[in-house]
């Protein structure tokens, strides 16, 4: 079952963006992500001699009621570093949700 979402969503900056519309793309079919909340978000350039094509490391700080978790992104690129964090993030959400129901 294949199915496409298409979403716009504004934030503070591009990666609130992102985890704006990630959720609304997400909200009717797993509503119990409105629980969760992105706590931290610390970017760190990894490799720093290759300049501006070093590479960045995204670590999201995620919680829900009961538990706070972190995930990692990586990439040449500050945007698609952060989008494999937060997707992480969420898919963690729906897992740990899953195992407990």
């Amino acid at each position: 079952n294949s199915h496409t979402e298409h979403v716009v969503a504004e934030g503070d900056g591009p990666v609130n963006a992102l985890d704006n519309a990630l959720r609304k793309a997400l909200s009717e079919a797993y509503p119990n992500l409105a629980e969760m909340q992105l706590v931290d978000y610390k970017v760190r350039v990894i490799n720093s001699a290759e300049g501006t094509a070093a590479r960045v490391r995204v670590v999201i700080e995620s919680r829900d009621r009961t538990d706070v978790w972190s995930t990692v992104g990586v990439s040449e690129n500050v945007i698609e570093a952060s989008w494999l964090a937060l997707v992480d993030s969420v898919e963690y959400k729906l897992y740990k949700d899953a195992e407990t129901n």
